[in-house]
């Protein structure tokens, strides 16, 4: 049942379903079957984030999601994750919400959520930060992949405000997150390379193009995003997914890299679509057994940081050496 202060919460703050539609934000789309599934993932956020701000209890919010197709679940639970962030930061950052989902039925999309606290911090002031990120130790991934949080963040700004961050190719200011300012940035393009996935609908050549409008030293970082993005929602076709590869060129290795990721995040999940399958196979030419087979054995033995990198990105680097190895790419 709603409680009168959620119900005000969801008033201020949800955007409506036709909000994040492709049509409302602009994006230059034709619409097809696959662009209306790529934009039901944006729709299933907004639903979960109703569920969440406008809910009186965790066991509430589960049933819910539980409700939705497996496929969409985990976009889902972004938005669980988004809206639990909000109310826990409202509660002055005493609040366990966002905790306790992440430690209970959130656990097997943590990818996912991560990505959905990056969708509250575009909602909250910079000095609310701080304490977004929830004490989860002595769960798998944490804290090395907390970084998707700022991926999020990326995203939502790009896909909000394409025309400052996408347009404009605006730069966001440095944040010390986990202790490493110099790397914002970077995770950051990772969600706008993500965005532009979504802002494109999935069609390779007009993604790719709007990779290039971006400054060569952002491409890295924004095609691992595609990669990551065409993998775990999907959106082309087997022949598409070949084409993107080979427009990638020299940042076909940060494309596989995303892939890998997004593999290892289905996986994870406990459930993986035909799409997720064909996409990892065309872009790292492995399949998802093995992809999230091989994202663990890199992070065996610990992620070390090296040269003041943090560990997330040591772990990229682990899997981005793999097919810069195996198709004498670029390094950096």
């Amino acid at each position: 049942m709603a409680t009168t202060l959620g119900s005000l919460r969801n008033l201020m703050m949800t955007p409506s379903l036709a909000d994040v539609s492709f049509a409302k934000r602009g994006f230059p789309i034709v619409p097809t079957a696959a662009t209306r599934r790529l934009e039901a993932i944006p729709q299933s956020v907004i639903c979960g984030f109703e569920w969440g701000i406008d809910s009186r209890g965790l066991w509430e919010v589960e049933r819910r999601l539980e409700l939705v197709e497996p496929e969409m679940r985990g976009f889902a639970y972004e938005g669980a994750t988004m809206a639990f962030t909000v109310r826990d930061a409202m509660a002055g950052g005493r609040g366990t919400r966002t905790r306790d989902l992440l430690m209970g039925p959130g656990q097997p999309h943590i990818f996912l959520t991560y990505i959905g606290i990056g969708f509250a911090m575009a909602r909250l002031p910079r000095p609310l930060w701080k304490n977004v990120i929830p004490d989860l130790t002595g769960t798998p991934y944490h804290p090395t992949m907390s970084w998707l949080a700022v991926d999020g963040l990326g995203f939502d700004r790009a896909y909000f405000d394409t025309k400052d961050w996408v347009d404009n190719r605006r730069r966001p200011k440095p944040y010390p997150f986990a202790g490493h300012p110099e790397y914002f940035a970077r995770a950051w393009d990772q969600g706008v390379g993500r965005a532009l996935w979504f802002i494109h609908g999935g069609v390779v050549r007009n993604v790719a193009a709007g990779v290039g409008r971006f400054e060569a030293d952002r491409h890295a970082d924004l095609w691992s995003g595609v990669g990551l993005a065409a993998t775990f929602a999907g959106g082309s076709t087997p022949d598409g997914l070949t084409e993107l590869r080979e427009l990638a060129g020299a940042y076909a290795a940060d494309l596989a890299q995303g892939s890998v990721f997004a593999a290892k995040a289905r996986s994870y999940s406990g459930f993986a679509p035909l799409h997720s399958e064909q996409a990892v196979s065309a872009l790292a030419g492995i399949s998802l057994a093995e992809a999230a087979e091989f994202a663990d054995e890199v992070a065996v033995g610990g992620l070390q940081p090296a040269h003041g990198e943090p560990d997330y990105e040591v772990w990229r680097a682990r899997v981005r050496a793999r097919f810069v190895a195996a198709k004498a790419v670029r390094t950096h």
